[in-house]
Order: structure tokens, then C-alpha cells, then sequence
């Protein structure tokens, strides 16, 4: 099934689509219904749109532990990210972006 949904998501990419209107029609049958409906309703923000408005996180040590909220029974699994990188270092249950805060 995944080597089928890749084949149809590398076929779909080679056609243009208009960047006003999602277009998952060649994804519908290897998707559920829920995520069919709000994938196609475009009034809404996904949830990788939600989640990239909110800006990074600034943090003052080098590691830091994700655990998506403050209540363990809404958060994800603690993930430790390295905070290393010039770049923001991404969650990768939650998508929340960290960056390390360099005090000069």
C-alpha cells in the first residue's frame, strides 16, 4: 500500500495544481474518509499550518526535552533534541521548532 500511495504521489507532482485548491483526489482511496474531509476544506488552516505559526521556541541550553504540552496526557512521547544547529531543530511528534538562545 505504501509503494502505491508513493507511485501516486510521485505522478501527482508532475502535474501543476492550482495552489488555491487542494487536490488529493488520486490520494482519496489509500486515505480515510476523516482525513479526506478536512484535507479538501479549504476555509481551515491543516495543522502543519497552525503549527508553523507559531514561532520557535528559544531555549539557553543545548538540549531540550519535547513533550508537546504540559499535560502528559496531551502531550507525545519525550523527545531530547540537540539544539547544535544554526537552524531551528523541529519536534518530530509535535512540530514545534527550538533554537538555542546564545547569550554573547
Amino acid at each position: 500500500m505504501a509503494s502505491n500511495l508513493f507511485r501516486n504521489i510521485i505522478k501527482s507532482s508532475s502535474t501543476v495544481i492550482s495552489s488555491s485548491k487542494r487536490s488529493f483526489s488520486l490520494l482519496a482511496p489509500q486515505i480515510g474518509n476523516h482525513t479526506a474531509k478536512w484535507m479538501q476544506d479549504t476555509s481551515k488552516k491543516s495543522p502543519m499550518e497552525l503549527i508553523n505559526e507559531v514561532p520557535p521556541i528559544k531555549v539557553e541550553g543545548r538540549i531540550v526535552a519535547c513533550e508537546g504540552d504540559t499535560d502528559p496526557a496531551l502531550g507525545h512521547p519525550i523527545e531530547y533534541i540537540c539544539l547544535d544547529l544554526e537552524a531551528p531543530a523541529i519536534c518530530k511528534y509535535c512540530g514545534l521548532r527550538y533554537v538555542q538562545d546564545h547569550h554573547h
